[in-house]
This record gives structure tokens, sequence and C-alpha cells, in this order.
């Protein structure tokens, strides 16, 4: 790596903000001996720049030796981020590489076949006239052979060992912070109806620890190798006969990966298991139950060993960026790094405090045991919240679809449904867009959209956060680690998520959007979290505000909705939902509106 080469390596005519700062001290760290640079860059810094800058200084290939890595990797774990990156003409040589399924066939009479359903996959021995066209091995060539191949950090992980994506000098990891729950995400492995192709055929015993779930992954390993064996030995598969060979050959190496890591005793791994309830056991004969278990869940916690497989073993020095790499011991400490070779970076805010205001709105707790209290004050505030932003559109973030559910209800019987919006589980993209692309000041009732959502300008001017984000107690993972008295994890965990949120509606120096906070507990948070909080997020926090909103009155807050001001609400709540609907009518729009607006008046 030659740190040196990181300003000419910039891709943009001009610096903006901070950038050349940032440079000058991501290239300084990179000359001290660091092997990882954390970036912690906020929203408008600019941070696939940045990455393309650090990315050109790897070794080049005419510079290498034969036995040295050269060139670059750029991942990230959200597919809109390398979206955007292979949208953006300053990036054209971040030549993206996507999975199979991504791609169709160009065949004759297989055009909507996806590629990892071909005929080069379904049958033995199969030899494709036409793969050096086709387009996925013609990405895949492509991005193995330049200087810079991008990718998901899913697509990244999944070609560890791969013979075409072997080690580079550079690695590049855009948004990191969630490096260590992705890689526990990764490597958690799901044994139930979805997931083993022939799971009704199978006993399942009541596992009672992680000794006993390694043995029945051994046992579960060999099944599924004969299974897959016998697939190989026929001369044709079907799509279905492929998908299954393909998932079996995915959990073989699964279980085998559990089981090796866990007989190691100098692995750092500690695994945990979850076991549902049987569906439907039966007793035997006798009158007595049969040792029958349900669905398992093996789950690595701080997967370090595989981290180091998929990542750290891929290249030899890493940029990771993010604005929300809060504490850097226990970053490293979540993926299985040294701090000692670790710098940080910290890149100021450009974004002006006051056009980025927060508003204490806080109605009550949202916890389970209070939410049936606070919930309807919530709702009746978001109504006052509209009537003060009549004209501009907001965003929700109900942070579950129970939540969502509860507050669509409430405001539709407060009469303001024609302005709202939601999304359900299968058609969330569908629904974001056609929101946005509503000349309407609708209002979007979102869930887990608090990262990779950029919305900018006049797309939306105002958002609430209805719940802190605390991660399930239930959950065995954040279990093991409260009781291990991990709670500066579980409030750093959550007030990541909170900035992450308040960076969806100010995008720019010049853009503007309020953030109110609905649920005491985010204050709370806040305070229990200050230590890790950012300054120039702390500065948004200590001018926090009451604001003063308007009395109570529904009608005001349709103003600025074509239907609002001349007739009101009408009588059934009008609230919007794409796919299952609530049970009330959908309201006309006018010849004005987005073509895209034709879905909402559809059932079909």
């Amino acid at each position: 790596m030659n740190p040196e080469r990181i300003f000419e390596a910039f891709p943009a005519p001009s610096y903006r903000g901070n950038q050349e700062g940032a440079l000058r001290d991501i290239r300084d760290a990179f000359l001290a001996g660091n092997d990882v640079v954390l970036v912690r860059a906020p929203t408008g810094s600019g941070k696939s720049l940045l990455a393309r800058a650090v990315a050109g200084c790897a070794r080049r290939v005419e510079e290498a030796e034969p036995s040295e890595a050269s060139g670059a990797y750029y991942t990230t774990p959200q597919v809109s981020q390398l979206d955007d990156v292979a949208g953006d003409d300053l990036l054209a040589d971040l030549n993206v590489i996507r999975g199979k399924s991504n791609y169709t066939c160009i065949l004759p009479g297989e055009l909507d076949t996806p590629v990892n359903q071909a005929p080069c996959v379904r049958e033995r021995g199969y030899d494709c006239s036409v793969q050096h066209r086709c387009p996925y091995f013609s990405d895949r060539a492509i991005a193995s052979n330049r200087e810079i191949a991008a990718m998901t950090l899913a697509y990244f992980m999944q070609t560890a060992g791969s013979e075409v994506f072997r080690k580079r000098d550079v690695v590049v990891i855009d948004e990191a912070h969630g490096l260590a729950e992705w890689a526990e995400m990764y490597a958690t492995i799901q044994l139930g109806p979805r997931t083993v192709p022939f799971w009704d055929e199978l006993r399942v015993p009541a596992v009672d620890g992680v000794e006993r779930a390694a043995r029945y992954a051994e046992n579960l390993a060999q099944v599924c190798a004969r299974r897959k064996d016998e697939l190989l030995a026929q001369e044709t598969l079907t799509p279905a006969d492929v998908r299954e060979r393909d998932r079996l050959q995915e959990l073989i190496g699964e279980l085998e990966w559990f089981v090796k890591d866990y007989r190691d005793p100098m692995s750092p791994t500690t695994w945990l298991v979850d076991q549902a309830d049987p569906s439907g056991a039966r007793g035997s004969d006798d009158g007595t139950e049969d040792d029958e278990g349900g669905p398992l869940t093996i789950k690595p916690m701080n997967p370090e060993r595989y981290l180091h497989h998929t990542i750290w073993d891929r290249g030899n020095k890493f940029a990771l960026l993010s604005a929300t790499i809060l504490n850097k011991e226990a970053f490293c400490r979540g993926v299985g790094l040294d701090p000692s070779t670790v710098a940080l970076v910290d890149v100021d805010h450009t974004f002006p405090v006051e056009n980025r205001p927060f508003y204490d709105v806080t109605q009550g707790k949202m916890t389970y045991e209070h939410r049936e209290e606070t919930l309807p004050k919530i709702a009746r505030t978001i109504v006052q919240i509209m009537q003060r932003h009549p004209d501009e559109k907001g965003l929700i973030h109900a942070h579950s679809y129970d939540i969502q559910e509860r507050l669509a209800s409430l405001l539709a019987d407060f009469g303001v449904g024609e302005r709202v919006r939601a999304h359900d589980r299968d058609s969330r993209d569908a629904d974001l867009e056609a929101w946005k692309a509503s000349p309407e000041p609708d209002v979007f009732l979102s869930v887990k959209m608090e990262e990779a959502l950029d919305l900018k300008g006049d797309l939306c001017r105002w958002q609430v956060i209805c719940k802190a984000p605390f991660l399930n107690t239930s959950d065995s993972r954040v279990a093991h680690r409260l009781a291990e008295g991990q709670w500066a994890w579980y409030y750093r965990a959550a007030l990541r998520t909170v900035i992450q949120a308040c960076g969806r509606v100010v995008r720019a120096p010049d853009d503007h959007g309020a953030t109110y906070l609905a649920d005491s507990s985010l204050l709370d948070c806040f305070e229990r979290a200050r230590t890790d909080m950012p300054d120039w997020f702390a500065a948004g926090v200590d001018r926090m505000t009451r604001p003063d909103l308007p009395e109570f009155e529904p009608r005001a807050a349709l103003t600025g909705s074509s239907g609002g001001s001349s007739s009101g609400p009408d009588d059934s709540g009008g609230l919007e939902r794409s796919g299952q609907g609530y049970g009330r009518r959908r309201r006309r729009r006018s010849s004005r509106d987005s073509p895209l607006a034709d879905v909402w008046e559809t059932d079909g």
C-alpha cells in the first residue's frame, strides 16, 4: 500500500467540507504503521469518495511480486449503498459484482431464468457456448481482474477461500459500524422448515445444550451430504432441485464450521442454542411424550474466528468507514482486532447544528408494559406535529410492525389517515419509492428504515422516533451479554441506531430537517451513553427544546393534502397501505399526482 497516493486517487475534481483534512489524517494513520484505520465520518462527508481514495492506494499489479497481493476490495453491507456506488460516475472504476441470483441467463428460452438456476447449473457437464457473454461471469471476470472490485459484504464473505477473489492489498468496508452484528448474523445457523429442505422427514431431538447441538449437527451434515450426492448423481435437475442442492451445500458448510469451531479448545467463540417448541409433537404409545424438539437456532457470540476467515485474512490493510463507530476499543473487541494496530480518524460534521434540531416531545416510556398508555399519546402528538408541518413530508420510525399497525389505526381514528402511508414486509421498497415520488405531503410509517435511506431536500422535512431502539432482551445473545454486565454495549447499540436515524432527513449543509423524540427512554439512553456520543451529535442534544405544538385539531393536519382543506377526512379514515390494507377506503388522487400512485388504487 502507498498511502501517499491518496490525494491523486481521490475521484472528485475538488474537495468539499472536510474531505481534504480527512484524506490527510487517513494517510498519516497508515503511514504510522496501522493495519486498520477506522474513519468516523458523519452524513454528508462523502464516505464513498474517501473510500475510493483509500482503495486507490493499493499496490498495483505492476508493482507487485508474484506472491504479493495487489488491488483492492470495496464492500458494504447495504445493497442500496452498492447501488449508489454503481450509479455514481465518479466511482465508475469500482467494478461491481453481485450474486448469481441478480443476473438472468441469455440463452434462448431461459431469458427469465436467474443464472443460479440456468442450464449450466441444472445439467451435469453442460458446456455453455455463450458463457463468455453471460452477464454474471462477465462481471465476475471484470471485477476479479481490475484494480478495485466492489460487492456486498454478504458476497464478500461468501467468496472467502475463492480462487477467483483472492487476498488483495487493501480492503475498504463502508457502513462498517455493524460489522460484528453482521458477522454474527451470517454465522448463525437456522435449522427449521424454511432452511432445511427435508425438515419434515427429520426427527429433531430436544437439545439441552451446545454439546448436544454439536452432535446433532454432525449427524445432520452427513444426512445433507447424502442428499446432495443423490442430486449430483442425476443428469438433469429441475430449478427446485438446484435450489435444494445449493442450500444443502451451504448448510453442510455451516454445520461443519460450527462443529469444528465448537470442538476447538482455542476458539474464542461462545455458542448459544435456542430451540422452539415442536409443532404437533405426538406422545408415544405408552402415553409418555417423545424426546422431540422443534426448530433450532445456533448462534455465535463475537465470532472473531469467522471474521478472520471471511474478512481479516482477505487483505493487508483495511479502512472501515461509518458515522457511528462510537467506541474504538469496544468495536475492536467485537470484531477481533488488536486496538494497538488500529487508528481512529474523526471527521468533523459540516452541517450547521441549527439545521438539524432535536425536539423533545416525549410522552412516556414505550416499553411493553407502558406502551398501551403511551402509544395513544404519541399518536396524538404526531397529529400535532403534522399540523406544524402541513405542507411537508414526514417519516415516522415505528420500530416494529406492531407499533406501526397500532399507530396507523390510531391516526385513522383521529381522522388524519388520508395523509398517512405505510408498508408491509413484502412491499417495503415499492411503497417507499411511491411515497418519495408523490407530491403530496404524506407521512410514512416505517419499520427498520434507520439506515441507508437518503431523504434529501423536500423528500422529508421532519421525522419522529417513536421508540428507543433497544435490542430485544429476550434474544439469547442480548440476554447473555447483559448477564455479563455489558450494559454500556446495550446503550451504545441503541444510540448508534438513533444517530443513524437522525441522518435520514438532513443530507447536505444547506439541507434542513427536524427530529422529534417521542419515547422518554431516548433521553435516558442519551444520558447513559453520553461518553460514546460524537461531539457533533452531542451539540444537537444539548440544544434540544420542548416545542410549542399547536392545539390538537386533526383537520388542520390535512390542510397541505389534496383532499384535506376542502372536505376534511372521509368517514373511514382513508389510510393507505399496499397489499393487505387496513380495511379502510383509499382516497382518490388527483391527476396531478405521480403515476406511481396508481398502485394505491388497486387491490390486486
